[in-house]
């Protein structure tokens, strides 16, 4: 890559890391997997530059990439080891706001990791129904129901959050 190319990569990559970064860390359901999974997708990118700058869409062709490393690391999950304390052990006291984020990364990280991809994709990265089925590479009508599924989903879970658990909404006088 010359000069040039790798400024223009640089240049994008920048742009668009704060977004990226949103992005995987709803997928992996931790903003440090997260980092780590735009890590790697901006290093395949950076392999493709060539041919991915020539691209009609080069924001779909990096999701498609962010997505396969997240469909990838859960294929091969049974060879990661977890360096990290266990959950809550550092945080202070949390907020509403960090309590309902806390709450939705919790339930999209059980939720089964294609329809993950197509609820995050569609509504916490704004993309249209088309882009994320070429990203996913299926059809607009499986991207359909993956997001409604994904919905259904992630609508029980949070109805089944453990007694004491932060509420996803708060309102005055609500029983928890």
């Amino acid at each position: 890559m010359n000069g040039a190319q790798e400024q223009e990569y640089v240049g994008y990559v920048t742009a668009r890391l704060p977004a990226l970064r949103r992005i995987a860390a709803q997928l992996a359901g931790d903003p440090h997997l997260g980092d780590d999974l735009v890590q790697q997708a901006v290093t395949k990118l950076y392999v493709k530059w060539r041919q991915a700058s020539r691209a009609d869409n080069l924001d779909a062709y990096l999701h498609t990439i962010l997505v396969r490393v997240f469909l990838d690391d859960r294929r091969h999950r049974w060879s990661r080891v977890d360096l990290t304390p266990e959950a809550g052990a550092d945080r202070a006291a949390a907020t509403v706001d960090v309590d309902t984020r806390l709450t939705l990364h919790t339930a999209l990280a059980q939720m089964p990791p294609r329809q993950r991809a197509a609820v995050v994709l569609r509504y916490l990265a704004d993309r249209p129904v088309d882009e994320v089925a070429e990203i996913l590479r299926v059809t607009t009508g499986t991207v359909k129901s993956q997001t409604s599924d994904g919905l259904a989903t992630l609508r029980r879970l949070l109805a089944e959050r453990p007694t004491g658990a932060p509420a996803a909404t708060t309102t005055k006088g609500a029983n928890r």
